[in-house]
């Protein structure tokens, strides 16, 4: 009885170890996906006709791996100086439908992938997504 007590105590004190073991090497692989989500939202202007319009947007890159995560986190100044011009050379017609959003989407995604390409060597970034789009 008392050997199975010491084994049941033994696996209790060893599972925790064992779960944040394989999570570092999940990690450390670069296989753990993040979303990594630019605060404050991006607001500004587009439109150079008439009244000016507004914007507001709310976006995730999709990293993968902790070590992204801190490269990306390090070129947040940049990436945000990429799109927030992207952003202000928009016109209605290009944030007017579902397609045009999708467009500017994947735009946006190839000119983040670009920049980090150019300061890191990689692109880092495997997706980038709108949680929220407000165009006035």
């Amino acid at each position: 009885m008392k050997r199975f007590l010491f084994l049941m105590f033994a696996l209790c004190v060893a599972l925790p170890t064992l779960a944040e073991t394989s999570e570092a090497e999940t990690d450390a692989a670069g296989t753990k996906t993040i979303y990594y989500t630019l605060v404050p939202a991006l607001v500004g202007n587009y439109g150079a006709e008439g009244r000016l319009k507004y914007y507001k947007a709310d976006i995730a890159l999709r990293v993968s791996g902790s070590e992204a995560e801190a490269k990306v986190k390090h070129h947040e100044p940049l990436i945000r100086n990429q799109l927030v011009t992207l952003f202000s050379q928009q016109t209605d017609t290009s944030l007017g439908s579902v397609e045009a959003k999708e467009a500017l989407r994947q735009e946006a995604l190839k000119q983040v992938q670009a920049v980090l390409a150019q300061e890191e060597g990689k692109p880092l970034v495997d997706d980038l997504l709108f949680n929220n789009l407000i165009v006035q």
